[in-house]
């Protein structure tokens, strides 16, 4: 069937939010190699279908290769992935690695498993990228998946940390990207929806909803339902970041502070005197109700 003219105007925001990412963090050069992540879900089959998008009209030259892990984990649908990465001619490689028993016989019943699960996976991916020489290693995670992460970290873990769009990993070796951290998951989840990508659900752990992802997530759907553009401006936040109006003494010498200083080493200073205005494209009333403020 041809796609709606709502779908490829969806696709086409998609595509631009992506190769928007690419390009202010130079994720992809020319002569890279780079290995999509696809675990079946919505995410890496939208980030798959927008890098080769992005492929064929990029002004440089790069290899895709798609990576899926068959966990083994009982009901797992191994056929569906090969015959759809065949389907739409994408080089790719099916990896089996018994992760699930190793899961089950390390977690107590009960357990959420997602973060033992997720540390195997890593090193099963940076494996296969190091045996085929990939330069990149690309996954699905999106723009609400960085700002949860952030307040995951923040309320959790005493730490102002989210998930950067590329990082270097600590033995050095490789680089990993997000394409879709511009993207947000209501546009992903839409385009999903659309293109008929065959979804293969993730339900290795039992406890889903008792995680504190699930919790953060309910409570930024809240946000934004109240108020609206709440995730776009915490992400914006990431963006702009002003050491001296944190406490962190590694980025910023309050320690040397002075009278006399000179303002630009501020990044602007006391904030008292800042004249009101939009934060992030996004504008800051005066006051905040007691209500955002708990």
């Amino acid at each position: 069937m041809e796609p709606s003219k709502t779908l490829l105007r969806l696709g086409k925001r998609l595509e631009s939010k992506a190769g928007k990412a690419i390009a202010d963090y130079n994720m992809i050069e020319d002569g890279d190699t780079v290995l999509v992540c696809i675990s079946g879900g919505k995410d890496s089959h939208t980030l798959l279908s927008l890098l080769m998008a992005l492929r064929e009209r990029a002004p440089i030259d790069f290899r895709l290769i798609a990576m899926n892990l068959d966990q083994k984990q009982p009901g797992f649908p191994a056929e569906v992935l090969p015959a759809y990465l065949a389907q739409i001619g994408i080089d790719y490689r099916i990896v089996e690695q018994d992760t699930y028993s190793v899961v089950r016989a390390k977690l107590p019943p009960g357990k959420t498993s997602c973060s033992l699960c997720s540390r195997l996976r890593r090193g099963v991916i940076y494996r296969i990228a190091k045996e085929l020489g990939a330069s990149k290693i690309a996954l699905g995670h999106h723009r609400d998946d960085i700002v949860h992460t952030l307040f995951l970290n923040l309320l959790f873990g005493g730490r102002l940390k989210a998930m950067p769009p590329k990082l270097v990993t600590d033995d050095g070796a490789h680089v990993v990207i997000r394409p879709l951290a511009y993207c947000a998951e209501a546009d992903i989840a839409r385009y999903a929806r659309g293109m008929a990508f065959p979804i293969i659900p993730c339900n290795l752990c039992g406890a889903q909803d008792n995680l504190q992802r699930e919790k953060v997530r309910a409570m930024m759907a809240d946000w934004d339902r109240r108020f609206p553009g709440r995730t776009e401006a915490v992400f914006s936040a990431l963006q702009h970041v002003v050491p001296s109006h944190l406490a962190d003494q590694s980025l910023f010498d309050f320690r040397g502070l002075r009278p006399g200083v000179e303002l630009a080493a501020l990044a602007g200073g006391d904030p008292v005197f800042d004249p009101p205005g939009p934060v992030g494209g996004w504008p800051a009333p005066d006051v905040l109700p007691l209500r955002v403020l708990s």
